[in-house]
């Protein structure tokens, strides 16, 4: 097996989520039946390999090459690690048997929850994304190639008024300037798509009320607190997580999470430690939630329910805003098409009176 095989399989599995969703599942049903690590993956290796008469298929090589980590006597998220997403190979950090089971059923969970939130996410900025590349295209193309026949023909006595004039002001400038115009766009969804994941600081918790750094402020929020939980359910302390789900988080999530860190070692639970970021990170509710629930027995399935009832109503937050979002674009290329339509007309009067 040469390298170009290997690095094909590590990317193909990585790709596709629903492949190592199924895998992740099948192997803690295994699990679950007292079948030990490698024999449970020699197994899914007779599976993908079609009883290893395909033994170069790409999941098969993913299977034998776990098995061969653990025999050197790695632990399964030491033996998993690049083949799969970081934030899925923290949720089997754990070494215990019983525990990796459980951590195991809790990445289907995870992953699921995340990818409900990023379809949510998708779907609040994409569309009205597109609206707006949709308006400025219409005045590019108006100013470019509707107008300038039109003023043409009316020359230069016409004295422009009203939505005529502003139609011929944008002509000339679209005609002049229309690169700069698509440069600065560029630059500045450029500049806040950055933004999203590497700005921190006091500001950003300011902006943090705005889309679309709201937006992905709820799916970061989301995705983190599903894995919390998962970590805790699966035997992992609060501060032992908080600090793993730093190490591998974006600038924006890890100065948060280690805001939150120097409190907990300071004794605050977990909640009073996310009050004291000043971040409002999740919300407000939530973290109430979680310094009432800090002190009471059975913390990780109490954060487990906060965590997917946190999930819904999320999603539920994300496709308000994503009908606001899309409502207020509609609105916008309504607008311009109106206001492109009147200014035609009115250029054409205004060259009828000129003429006669």
């Amino acid at each position: 097996m040469n390298k170009l095989e290997l690095l094909y399989a590590k990317l193909m599995f990585r790709m596709n989520t629903e492949k190592r969703m199924s895998i992740c599942r099948k192997l803690a049903s295994l699990l679950r039946n007292d079948f030990t690590l490698i024999d449970a993956l020699e197994r899914l290796e007779m599976i993908e390999s079609h009883g290893g008469t395909k033994p170069r298929e790409p999941f098969a090589i993913v299977m034998r090459e776990w098995q061969k980590n653990l025999e050197r006597g790695m632990t399964f998220s030491e033996a998993t690690r690049g083949w799969v997403p970081e934030n899925e190979t923290l949720l089997v950090t754990s070494g215990n048997l019983s525990n990796l089971v459980v951590a195991l059923e809790n990445v289907g969970r995870v992953v699921d929850g995340t990818q409900r939130i990023r379809r949510a996410m998708t779907s609040a900025i994409g569309y009205p994304l597109f609206l707006l590349a949709l308006t400025f295209g219409i005045i590019i193309m108006v100013g470019v190639y509707l107008v300038p026949p039109l003023a043409e023909i009316a020359g230069n006595d016409v004295v422009w008024r009203g939505m005529a004039r502003s139609l011929v002001w944008v002509s000339d400038v679209s005609i002049q300037y229309w690169y700069v115009f698509l440069m600065v766009f560029a630059s500045v969804v450029a500049v806040v798509w950055v933004s999203l994941a590497n700005w921190s600081g006091r500001m950003r918790a300011v902006f943090d009320k705005l889309p679309p750094w709201s937006v992905y402020k709820i799916q970061v929020s989301v995705g983190w607190l599903m894995s919390l939980g998962a970590m805790v359910s699966a035997g992992v302390t609060i501060p032992d997580a908080m600090r793993m789900l730093a190490d591998s988080a974006n600038r924006y999530l890890k100065s948060i999470l280690e805001r939150a860190l120097k409190y907990i070692a300071n004794g605050e639970n977990l909640g009073r430690a996310l009050a004291h970021t000043e971040r409002n990170f999740p919300d407000s509710e939530i973290i109430g939630d979680l310094t009432i629930y800090a002190d009471m027995n059975g913390f990780d399935e109490n954060l487990n329910q906060v965590a997917n009832d946190y999930l819904n109503e999320s999603v539920r937050k994300m496709e308000k805003i994503s009908n606001t979002l899309n409502s207020l674009g509609i609105l916008l290329v309504s607008a311009i098409i109106a206001w492109v339509v009147l200014g035609t007309f009115q250029m054409q009067d205004q060259i009828t009176s000129a003429l006669s």
